[in-house]
């Protein structure tokens, strides 16, 4: 069962997917390197504090005061902290919120978590002067980093959440205007009339979909061409049936007006071969449409092809006795791969052919050969054998030689043209040299 699916909304999701998916990448990536650049800027900036203070702490008095609380400047002043201690351990100078106690443990950059662990976590930098004499520590509350990242993430999400619907919006438009063509032509399509099997010609559509109009356009084409042989065939099978018919009707219409138990005898008597030229013609008219609609060899395996021209040839060991005529047989062990079915059907219709056009007192001789290029199966016959502007026409359906006075459909080597194509041989036909006879070739 097809299983169907929207090529208009795969496109979109596709398209839209990974537009999505590239956008997040590229926010992951900046929110990363945003949070790195911060932190390096804002270490900077404890550095530089701390050098600050240490400049200023160094010119203060031993008497000055600790710094007192005092008015609130900035909604991040108190998630900034300083200390400045002596090497004895003397607290000199500290800002409004910083604790009496040392805040960092460790030289140069730490990291202290208070209290809980979002808002309590601190970065700090501590470095002495070079006489040793003062220590600054200076510390950041992690919050404010953290808030000034989430701020640039913002900045960066913020485009694609109103940016991502009209987006995908437009990718809609745009693969429904692109895939209008499609449209077009599948409105062609089913706006045509059973027999109507000109090509599509759309007035404008993309390259990606012209291996598929011409595809349909060649398939239109072979439809065509087999209606076309199936009407000539029709016509043809109706004209050749007319006449083995009316002879019927006219022997049936003299069987019934006989005047003597002669003549009606006479009359059955051509009725029953009227009829059974007719079965004939009908049974070849049947084996022609059947082998006309394979498009592959329907069941290939071995064949032996000696094996079956053994039998082939005893099954026409009466006919040709009764003409007598000499049917022999000379054939090599071989295989081809094929149906054996079709290919008894073949050699019945070479060897009956055969036997029909060679003169009594003839022969006819089936050979079947194989050597390093492959198989060759012939059959040679004593008859009058066909001109050499002729023998291309012979498969023909329904062509007859002119001045033929055996009986004949036409159809015989029109069967063995199509079995031979479908097990891919090729037919060549020779004069032979018996009595300027025909030698028909195939070779697999």
């Amino acid at each position: 069962m097809t299983k169907w699916f929207s090529l208009r909304r795969r496109l979109t999701l596709l398209l839209l997917g990974g537009v999505s998916a590239a956008w997040l990448v590229t926010l992951a990536f900046s929110y990363v390197d945003a949070h790195h650049e911060v932190d390096e800027l804002l270490d900077a900036q404890l550095v530089q504090v701390a050098q600050t203070l240490l400049a200023l702490a160094a010119e203060a008095d031993d008497d000055d005061d600790i710094a007192e609380e005092g008015a609130i400047g900035h909604k991040y002043q108190k998630r900034l902290r300083f200390q400045v201690w002596t090497r004895h351990g003397e607290l000199l100078l500290r800002s409004a919120d910083a604790p009496a106690t040392p805040m960092a443990t460790a030289e140069g950059f730490s990291e202290v978590v208070e209290g809980d662990g979002k808002h309590g976590r601190w970065r700090y930098y501590s470095q002495w002067d070079r006489k040793r004499k003062l220590r600054v520590e200076v510390g950041e509350n992690h919050h404010v980093r953290d808030e000034l990242v989430g701020h640039i993430a913002w900045r960066l999400l913020a485009p694609a959440l109103f940016g991502l619907p009209l987006l995908g919006a437009w990718i809609w438009l745009a693969t429904r205007r692109g895939l209008a063509p499609l449209g077009e032509v599948a409105r062609d399509i089913a706006g045509r009339e059973p027999t109507r099997l000109t090509p599509v010609v759309p007035t404008a559509a993309p390259e990606e979909i012209r291996p598929l109009v011409e595809a349909i356009n060649g398939l239109f084409a072979r439809v065509e061409a087999a209606l076309e042989s199936e009407r000539q065939f029709t016509a043809d099978a109706a004209h050749e049936l007319r006449t083995p018919l009316a002879a019927l009707a006219a022997q049936a219409q003299v069987a019934a007006r006989a005047r003597d138990e002669a003549e009606r005898s006479h009359a059955l008597d051509q009725l029953a071969a009227g009829t059974l030229r007719a079965a004939r013609l009908v049974d070849q008219l049947l084996t022609l449409a059947r082998v006309d609609s394979e498009h592959a060899v329907p069941s290939a395996q071995s064949v032996a092809l000696d094996r079956l021209a053994e039998e082939v040839c005893a099954d026409h060991g009466a006919q040709a006795l009764a003409k007598d005529i000499a049917l022999e047989l000379d054939a090599a062990p071989a295989t081809v791969p094929g149906d054996a079915g079709l290919l008894r059907l073949l050699l019945r219709n070479l060897v009956d052919n055969a036997i029909r056009y060679t003169p009594p007192g003839g022969r006819v001789v089936v050979m079947v050969a194989a050597d390093a290029t492959g198989t060759t199966l012939s059959v040679t016959d004593s008859g009058p054998g066909i001109p050499e502007g002729e023998r291309q026409r012979v498969f023909e359906r329904f062509h007859r030689l002119a001045g033929q006075e055996i009986e004949g459909s036409g159809l015989g080597l029109s069967i063995v043209s199509r079995i031979a194509d479908l097990h891919g041989a090729r037919i060549v036909l020779h004069k032979a040299g018996i009595a300027g006879g025909l030698r028909f070739e195939l070779h697999f």
